[in-house]
């Protein structure tokens, strides 16, 4: 374990740290030039984590020790997810062997689990409907999500995502086999899920389609500003498991020098707007569903996810 190695996961851990914001504002300011506004800019997210810090902690009298403790396991979950993907560097780092891609999706999971516990704690009614959809949500995505992994598995005979970055780099015949093009549209459409863009999701207040916002609606001051940094982190790993082990694995850096990782970061950025204009056009572009017909984007992802399977097995 060298010292630059060192500096190398450090490094991935706070570019997903210090720009999980900045794609937020990103996305949020793609969303309001399509309906012809002007928005509030991108660096907006970092002004209201600001605010958040600075405000008083209100807490339910029904709040338990959950109440406390899933802010900070999901924001931790969160950063030791960057430490087993390929963020900057298309090599594994001192500790990118801890775990696979199911190990990365567990963590995942386990933050969003925390969240969902504790919108039940607070006892707010609204709480509670945020958390029974959140589960409804899941109850076919988790499924999906591990076809999508098994179909890796099968297509690049490892979980590991540096070897499925390597194996498509390396092998354009593999990056355009229905295979692969049909895990792309699986994993895209449970990104859209995943960061709550569905059509029936809504960022605002309103109580109809209120989902992920409803989860976190009591809590208030630094733990507010702690879950929504959370989740902005998730999206940001989303995002980098999407681009760069799947959709666009080139650009990232080889040697881990100080110009390759500006070169990677740069990349990255440049990767995340081409899927941040996708993921904005569909939620956009489709009209709002109501929320029982969650299932159909969900199940058009699952049969993504068998026809890629099928056509590694054929293949």
């Amino acid at each position: 374990m060298s010292a630059r190695d060192v500096i190398l996961q450090v490094c991935q851990v706070l570019t997903v740290l210090l720009l999980a914001p900045l794609l937020q504002g990103v996305i949020l300011q793609f969303e309001e030039r399509v309906q012809r506004a002007q928005g509030p800019g991108i660096f907006q997210p970092y002004r209201d984590l600001w605010k958040l810090f600075h405000k008083q902690i209100v807490v339910p009298e029904t709040a338990s020790w959950i109440y406390w403790v899933a802010p900070f396991v999901a924001f931790t979950a969160m950063l030791t997810v960057p430490i087993l993907i390929p963020v900057l560097t298309d090599f594994p780092l001192p500790l990118s062997d801890m775990g696979d891609i199911l190990g990365g999706g567990l963590i995942l999971t386990l933050g969003s689990f925390m969240v969902v516990i504790a919108g039940l704690d607070s006892g707010s009614a609204y709480g509670g409907i945020g958390s029974s959809r959140a589960v409804m949500v899941a109850i076919l995505a988790e499924p999906t999500l591990i076809l999508v992994f098994v179909g890796i598995t099968l297509l690049a005979k490892a979980m590991l995502p540096f070897v499925v970055n390597h194996l498509l780099v390396g092998n354009l015949a593999i990056y355009w086999s229905p295979a692969h093009l049909f895990l792309i549209a699986a994993f895209f459409t449970l990104l859209i899920v995943e960061t709550d863009r569905l059509p029936i999701h809504s960022s605002t207040h309103i109580e109809v389609y209120m989902i992920d916002e409803a989860r976190i609606l009591e809590y208030s001051g630094p733990l507010l500003a702690i879950l929504k940094w959370a989740s902005m982190m998730k999206q940001f790993i989303l995002y980098t498991i999407f681009s760069n082990v799947l959709l666009i694995p080139w650009g990232l850096s080889r040697e881990g020098t100080a110009l390759g990782v500006i070169g990677s970061i740069a990349a990255l950025l440049g990767k995340f707007l081409l899927v941040a204009v996708a993921v904005v056009v569909v939620e956009t572009a489709q009209s709002r569903l109501r929320f029982y017909r969650y299932q159909e984007l969900l199940a058009a992802s699952f049969v993504f996810a068998i026809l890629s399977i099928i056509g590694t097995q054929l293949s």
